[in-house]
């Protein structure tokens, strides 16, 4: 029976053998003209293996104890300049500076790694998106005629392993697809292996942080179509919710996934809804202005209308003055300017009749642009409603297109 201490002088006679006359600067072939085939496999968020063949670290076990694997340093050995190149940051995996060798020379590197990489975000149907980000391994100097690559396992192994993937609470690894080309350039052929991952998101969390209070505030949006046009209270009660809409937005920016490439549906529908919020403000604020300055006119005439005398020769008397001397008591006409004539009673009729009729006619104008304005005001909330129907049809499909 073989100790440990029996194997250990083969064993370091062994490592002497293989690295005694080793380069580590030359690619590891007899004949120059045979590529090295380097052999990759992937498990998401887990280990990166490397496979290839080296003809200059090959034995006879049967003359080394049996020993069939040992393990050398990588800084001894030549290893493929391999690198991903989507990456944007540097790599972060832990530095492990050995790899395992058997006696027909295949070298096997395996190490994790976590990648941070570059990947166009597809935000629109966030948060019931999909996600396909690449990672394409290729050589940096070597040409597919010294270095090519090829899959470790079978493509359709890697697609649906996901034993290794860490699925956490919002990520969901559903395949990995391989694909292997050869990229054309002015400096040579160069092997890639492309590995497609596809997660999609779990959508819960947002789904309770960002949906539902949207809808609820925009249920209190459309509330607010039920307050009286001319009703001050509605100015402030939308000042509240467009108060309310710019903090959720605020709030909501830091949750919302950023791409150049596209714009989440969530985020348009926001901004259609305090369109329409912004729009029906402004209208309430121009009636309750509008309504003002027509009363002030109103006042204004009111008061021309009732100082209004048609005798040019008597002197102008004060309106309630006026009245009074139609309705008062001749001891009161005692102590008044003596007027008594049917002409100055027919000029003073004549005033209150003018100013009802003018009263008539701004009521009139009044209940016009009431009338006007209620339209308009339902207009907006049909077209709310709208906007809120296809906004609600949208989701279930996307909520239906992802459990799919």
């Amino acid at each position: 029976m073989d100790t440990p201490y029996s194997r250990s002088p083969a064993l370091h006679h062994l490592t002497k053998q293989l690295l005694q006359t080793y380069r580590k600067e030359v690619r590891p072939v007899h004949n120059w003209t045979q590529a090295t085939t380097v052999y990759l496999d992937m498990f998401v968020y887990a280990v990166l293996d490397v496979v290839w063949d080296d003809e200059f670290l090959s034995w006879n076990s049967s003359m080394f104890d049996e020993i069939r694997e040992i393990s050398l340093p990588l800084s001894a050995i030549w290893a493929p300049d391999i690198i991903i190149n989507e990456y944007v940051d540097t790599e972060r995996s832990p530095d492990l500076p050995y790899v395992y060798v058997n006696s027909s020379g295949t070298v096997k590197h395996s190490k994790p790694i976590q990648v941070v990489s570059a990947c166009n975000l597809e935000t629109y149907a966030f948060p019931f998106d999909v996600q396909n980000c690449s990672l394409t391994f290729s050589s940096i100097l070597h040409t597919v005629e010294d270095v090519d690559l090829a899959f470790l396992r079978s493509t359709e192994d890697i697609a649906h392993d996901q034993k290794a993937f860490l699925n956490d609470s919002e990520w969901e690894l559903l395949s990995v697809s391989s694909t292997y080309r050869i990229l054309q350039n002015s400096a040579g052929d160069f092997a890639q292996i492309q590995f497609n991952v596809v997660i999609r998101r779990h959508p819960l969390v947002y789904v309770v942080s960002l949906l539902i209070p949207s809808i609820f505030l925009m249920l209190v949006d459309l509330g607010s179509f039920y307050l009286p046009p001319t009703c001050q209270a509605r100015i402030l009660f939308k000042t509240s919710v467009l108060v309310g809409y710019t903090v959720f937005r605020v709030n909501m920016s830091d949750e919302v996934p950023r791409s150049a490439g596209s714009t989440p549906l969530i985020g348009v529908f926001f901004t259609v809804c305090m369109a329409f919020l912004v729009l029906s403000l402004s209208k309430s604020i121009l009636l309750v202005k509008f309504l003002y300055d027509e009363r002030c006119s109103q006042q204004e005439q009111t008061l021309l209308c009732l100082r209004g005398d048609t005798d040019t020769d008597q002197p102008r008397m004060d309106p309630g003055a006026q009245l009074a001397g139609v309705t008062e008591s001749p001891v009161c006409q005692e102590y008044q300017a003596p007027s008594g004539s049917l002409k100055e009673v027919w000029s003073q009729l004549r005033s209150i009749s003018s100013y009802f009729q003018t009263q008539d006619q701004v009521d009139q104008q009044e209940l016009g642009w009431l009338a006007l304005l209620e339209r308009f005001d339902r207009l907006l909330f049909q077209s709310y409603l709208v906007v809120l129907g296809l906004y609600a049809i949208t989701l279930c499909s996307l909520w239906v297109s992802w459990s799919g």
